[in-house]
Formats: structure tokens, C-alpha cells, sequence
């Protein structure tokens, strides 16, 4: 595995997940095909494990329970039945789950209304400033765009590479985050559109496409680079960050990348 490790808090928790794959596939939650959601999260968990992302527990316990409905659902009917019977299951596991969804959308929704109502008053009485602060650096990542978007494209791009013809390649070549980000810098100018997938284009193998991620990451999170989408599941653009102390910030990059980032030349097994 990649030595260069990154932490991020990427989803609230595996009902995140699942309502996002829901969506992605533009079906109701009631006519939900748990069996390919099923395999599509798996992928998901997968994806982040080859980028050393942290995987909370319930993240694994919720792998397992759809894969438990998947094996329930592939059984004849009547087999079903006496599954059930035979594990004393008073309550159906994929009914429970549609339920929990159901009821975290509705929490989600409720939240996201009270933080408006909250702007909303805000703007009717302001809040007087306790003191004068710097503008910050416009938002990395807009509103429409989340991490789940970024690792659904790093996975639709990992795809794309089978490491076993690769392996000439690894043993040759070796990356390094910050060469990466460095790469990424002076691909990306001021100004320039470069789509996500063109990052990429030049890959020869699944390892440098995961060293390049990473280096994408680090570079959004210290506000360096900006991702968004047009529209929602279009392929996502990068941009770069304009500010008046462009030099202070490159300057600042350069010497975190220093101290976080290691050379990643082993190969993920």
C-alpha cells in the first residue's frame, strides 16, 4: 500500500453512502435494487482502501448486512421464507434498511431546512463582528459537489487499469505526492479548465493514478485547487485557486508537502 496516507471525513456514515448511490441511480428508495447497491458500495469501500482513505466500522458492519440481503435475495421465494424462519428473523433485514434510509433522508432534509431558516435570520438581525478578519479563499468544493462525487470518478478511472500489465511499469517508475502536486501546479494555471479525467490521460498505471489523486486531494484541502460540476454526475473540472498571495501560498504548499508526503514506491497488493 501507498506510505503517503491522508485522512479526510469523506461521508457522515454508510446511510450517506447508500442515499448517494440511490440517487446516482435516479430510483425510489422503495424500488431500490439492494443486490447491485450492494456491489456498487463494496467498490465504493474497495476504491478506499487502495487510497488508504480510513474506514469507519459501520461503514464494514454495512457491507456486511447488504451483502447479507444480496445472498437472501439471489434464494428462490419460498427459500427465502424458510431462511427466515430458520434464523428466527421477526423483521425483514431489507425492509429495516429502506426504513433507517427513509428516515435519515428525512432528518437530512430537516437539518438542511433549519440551516437555511438560520441564514435566514441572519440576514433579518446580522450578527455584529467581534473583530475584523482577511477574507478567506472562495469554498474548494461547492455545494453540489461532494468527496463521494471525486472517489465515484478516481473509480471509474482505476477501472480502466489492470495492474497485472503493468508491472514493468511500477518497477521502473516511482512517484512521489509531492512531485505530483508540483506536476499539478504547473499543468493548471491561472485561468485553465482541465477536465478530471484529463489528469489521467498520461497514467500508465493504476499506481500513478492513485498518487495522483492524492496529490489532487492535498491541493483542494490546502485551498490550492478548486473541483466542481457543472451538473450533477457531469464530469467534474478543476480549476486553479486566484489569490492576491499566490508566491506566500505556493511557498506555504511546498513546505507542508515536505513533511506530510513519502515516497510511494511499492506497489498495492
Amino acid at each position: 500500500m501507498l506510505d503517503y496516507k491522508i485522512q479526510l471525513q469523506v461521508f457522515e456514515g454508510p446511510l450517506d453512502l447508500l442515499l448517494y448511490l440511490i440517487k446516482k441511480d435516479e430510483v425510489d428508495i422503495y424500488e431500490v435494487d439492494l443486490a447491485k447497491i450492494a456491489t456498487q458500495f463494496i467498490e465504493y469501500i474497495e476504491t478506499m482502501q487502495q487510497l488508504d482513505l480510513e474506514i469507519a466500522g459501520e461503514f464494514l458492519v454495512m457491507a456486511a448486512t447488504l451483502l447479507y440481503i444480496k445472498s437472501k435475495e439471489l434464494l428462490p421465494a419460498d427459500q427465502q421464507a424458510l431462511d427466515s424462519l430458520d434464523n428466527n428473523e421477526e423483521i425483514d433485514p431489507r425492509w429495516e434498511l429502506i426504513r433507517q434510509l427513509i428516515e435519515y433522508k428525512r432528518f437530512k432534509e430537516m437539518a438542511s431546512t433549519f440551516q437555511q431558516l438560520e441564514k435566514r435570520q441572519d440576514s433579518i438581525y446580522p450578527r455584529k463582528p467581534v473583530q475584523l478578519e482577511l477574507p478567506l479563499p472562495t469554498q474548494s468544493i461547492k455545494p453540489k459537489l461532494t468527496l463521494l462525487d471525486l472517489l465515484n470518478a478516481v473509480s471509474n478511472v482505476l477501472k480502466r487499469y489492470n495492474e497485472k500489465n503493468n508491472i514493468s511499469v511500477i518497477l521502473e517508475e516511482r512517484w512521489t505526492v509531492s512531485e505530483k502536486i508540483q506536476w499539478l501546479l504547473n499543468t493548471i494555471p491561472n485561468g485553465k479548465v482541465m477536465k478530471f479525467s484529463e489528469l489521467f490521460s498520461n497514467a500508465s498505471s493504476k499506481l500513478e493514478v492513485i498518487v495522483t489523486f492524492l496529490a489532487l486531494l492535498e491541493l483542494v484541502r490546502l485551498k490550492q485547487l478548486i473541483v466542481s460540476q457543472p451538473d450533477q454526475f457531469a464530469e467534474i473540472e478543476i480549476t486553479r485557486q486566484t489569490q492576491n498571495n499566490t508566491d506566500t501560498n505556493n511557498t506555504q504548499t511546498e513546505s507542508q508537502i515536505t513533511t506530510n508526503s513519502h515516497s510511494t514506491n511499492q506497489t498495492d497488493s
